[in-house]
């Protein structure tokens, strides 16, 4: 389904290279908002130490976020030293296809790692990327997206249901 994520993980730090690379995947695209830093604008701790060492392992880096707030993208881009896409407008394609220019990748060596599917997940797999979706940081959201996630909640939990099933096979 459009809707799954290909992997569902508690936060970004439990992306590992062998996840990445059983997946061939050479690039990350990283949201920001409540997938690695919270409303108040802290990021999670060790997110620094794990793109480090991923970097170390060739793996390239952007952020693709939907934020129009320019100020708090280059302040993690700037942090993490990475280059960044913001108003990406996720799910639509635009800043999915920006962020592969930059990279310099195939959509299939890319994952796309962030906390919401009706945005994260369905805009990755649309564009036939590995989606990782991650556990929000915190509960609480911005506007827009409290109201999607009633809607997300029930795409997980059919998800997970899914995935229990292939499990007891």
């Amino acid at each position: 389904m459009i809707f799954y994520p290909d992997l569902y993980l508690e936060n970004i730090l439990k992306i590992d290279k062998e996840i990445l690379k059983k997946n061939d995947i050479k690039g990350i695209l990283l949201d920001i908002d409540n997938t690695i830093l919270y409303y108040d604008r802290t990021m999670l701790d060790g997110v620094k130490e794990w793109r480090e060492s991923l970097k170390n392992e060739e793996i390239k880096f952007c952020i693709l976020s939907n934020s129009n707030h320019i100020e708090k993208i280059k302040i993690v881009s700037d942090a993490l030293q990475i280059p960044y896409v913001f108003f990406a407008k996720k799910p639509l394609l635009g800043g999915y296809k920006k962020a592969l220019t930059i990279l310099q990748l195939q959509p299939q060596n890319v994952a796309m790692v962030g906390d919401q599917v009706l945005t994260d997940v369905l805009g990755a797999n649309r564009m036939k990327m590995f989606s990782i979706l991650t556990k929000p940081l915190e509960e609480r959201d911005i506007w827009i997206t409290k109201v999607k996630r009633p809607v997300e909640n029930l795409i997980i939990k059919s998800y997970l249901k899914r995935e229990k099933t292939n499990v007891s096979k």
